[in-house]
């Protein structure tokens, strides 16, 4: 059995291959994309509920493994705001009592099963799994993890702590401090002045590094105005060197909220990580196999895991960075892993004095951009039904959670599908003059139809939820129909299947239509749906004779049976 691609390191192929002239652009976007991931992964970090360094850890060790099992040549992995608010909602639940340590091993259990989850997926060619969550519940999903953001980073933002772990706890922990007067005018005039210049920038140009400005503005107005003395809170010092890989400790009782927490964190970072991948590869003119995407990122998790770290998630902004500084190869993966090594070994003072209300702005910076306007907007113009799905899911997020609120939006996203194929469009079908083929005769109340015949089509597989409403729907057409039905044609090349259910239902309703001398028949019927007839015995029963490959063949055959006086505008069934 061959290994997947991503098991076969491709990392080393490209490695053998490297080409000299990919150099000096692998440099300029390694040094390009540290200076943004350095304060991202502590804001991340401490986002998600742990020591600010274990960020650091964390992108060390996703981005050394992808650029070793990643099947994408510019793709960044690492910390990631959208992952974060889960993150801490599950050691919230776990409950670390303040012990960082309890934290670190928690989330480090995330990574690890995370990491399986996904290697798992990847190995059993599940890469379109992530596609259940439809485009508008995704988008309310996103949106609401952005006000989340937003309200969790406010306290901190103005220089105090609020206890609750749900949003709306927050909001009223957050009213409360500013009714008590606990903000830090201080914390807070720096941390917006730090938000309004990482906000600034980044319309200005994104060639300017508008995080890292911001950063070491903050770190200069801490040291030079000694704002510590002020009350603000910084990073402080952070450990020296690397962790060795360890298996974190935890009660094996919290494994199962754990488990689930996992499964909600793979499914994130499983869209996430694919669908930037396609979006990258094609700038780039690579093909990817979503599958050993989904496992290299699965790799990176265990990595993370491995070495006190969190779950970890592709990265838009790094790798959008990365590939306009110009880089051609994972190399920039590992330059910058090495350039954040160096920074915890020797220079771990220079962060010292990171004001905790800078990455507070930096996270709300974050959600801003994750906050999609313009897609809510479009929605409620084009399509009313799917607005309000985005917006439940939004409201679900916020109201209950980021956890539950992923929940709700599965749920939202398999309920629109099932509602959608529960009660599809249907038409009855008519000539209409000068036009070809077969039309909806609700759209076009001009179109002719046979006298006898009716024209049925249904706009999805027929299956338990919708077999009752198809056999009421061919009912009241027959009971409505201009004159005496002889003779009914399901059109039937949008019926993708036909299951058990919907089968009882059709060999009713041939026996009574046969009763009041009605025929059915079918046009256009796919082949395995009509193996399915064949095996349920239903082909037999309707007749070899009553199933047609086109509606036109249909219709040519009802004429011929009962000499109908019937001549279409171009002579022309």
């Amino acid at each position: 059995m061959q290994l997947p691609s991503a098991l076969r390191m491709p990392g080393l192929h490209l490695a053998k291959r490297y080409q000299r002239q990919w150099l000096r652009g692998d440099i300029a976007a390694g040094l390009a994309v540290t200076a943004l991931m350095i304060p991202h992964g502590m804001a991340y970090a401490e986002l998600a509920g742990v020591p600010a360094v274990t960020g650091l850890y964390t992108t060390i060790a996703a981005l050394l493994a992808y650029a070793l099992f990643g099947p994408s040549r510019v793709l960044l992995l690492g910390p990631d705001s959208s992952l974060a608010p889960l993150i801490a909602v599950a050691i919230a639940v776990v409950g670390s009592d303040g012990d960082p340590a309890k934290a670190i091993a928690t989330a480090s259990v995330l990574a690890l099963s995370t990491g399986v989850l996904c290697v798992l997926a990847g190995l059993s060619r599940l890469g379109s799994i992530a596609e259940l969550l439809s485009r508008p519940v995704q988008l309310g999903y996103l949106n609401g993890l952005a006000i989340v953001m937003v309200i969790s980073q406010l306290p901190k933002l103005s220089g105090f702590s609020v206890d609750g772990d749900l949003p709306p706890e927050q909001i009223r922990g957050f009213a409360t401090g500013l009714t008590d007067g606990l903000v830090n005018a201080t914390a807070l005039l720096l941390g917006a002045a730090t938000l309004a210049t990482i906000l600034l920038l980044s319309r200005v140009s994104r060639a300017i590094p508008g995080v890292l400005v911001a950063v070491v503005g903050a770190i200069l107005a801490v040291r030079l105005f000694d704002l510590v003395a002020d009350g603000v809170d910084v990073v402080g010092t952070l450990p020296t060197g690397f962790p060795t890989p360890r298996w974190p400790s935890i009660d094996v009782g919290h494994l199962p909220s754990l488990a689930l927490a996992s499964v909600g964190l793979a499914w994130v970072t499983l869209s996430d990580t694919t669908a930037l991948s396609r979006g990258f590869a094609v700038k780039t003119g690579e093909r990817i196999d979503p599958n050993d995407e989904i496992v290299a990122l699965g790799m990176s998790n265990l990595a993370a895991g491995a070495f006190q770290g969190f779950p970890v998630s592709a990265s838009t902004s790094r790798t959008t960075i990365g590939l306009a500084s110009g880089a051609k190869s994972q190399l920039v993966g590992v330059i910058s892993a090495v350039l954040v090594l160096l920074l915890l070994i020797f220079g771990s003072a220079l962060v010292e004095f990171l004001p905790s209300t800078a990455l507070a702005a930096i996270v709300i910076a974050a959600a801003i951009k994750l906050f999609d306007v313009g897609q809510l907007r479009w929605l409620a113009a084009v399509r009313r039904s799917e607005f309000a799905l985005a917006v439940a899911a939004m409201i679900a997020v916020v109201g209950l959670g980021v956890l539950n609120g992923l929940a709700v939006a599965v749920v939202l996203s398999l309920a629109n599908f099932i509602r959608q194929v529960w009660r599809p469009y249907d038409a009855v079908l008519g000539r209409v003059t000068q036009r070809k083929g077969y039309h909806d005769v609700g759209r076009h109340p001009d179109a002719r139809q046979v006298p006898g015949l009716v024209i049925f089509r249904f706009d999805a597989p027929l299956f338990f939820a919708n077999a009752d409403h198809f056999e009421r729907r061919m009912r009241a057409i027959i009971r409505t129909a201009d004159g005496p039905v002889r003779r009914v044609v399901i059109a039937a090349e949008p019926i993708t299947d036909i299951d058990t259910s919907a089968a009882v239902m059709l060999e009713a309703l041939v026996s009574e239509l046969s009763g009041r001398g009605v025929e059915l028949a079918f046009a256009e019927l796919k082949g395995p749906v009509k193996d399915r007839l064949v095996r349920y015995g239903l082909y037999a029963e309707i007749g070899p004779d009553r199933f047609h490959p086109t509606i036109g063949s249909a219709v040519r055959n009802f004429i011929d049976d009962y000499d109908v006086d019937w001549v279409n505008w171009d002579d022309r069934v």
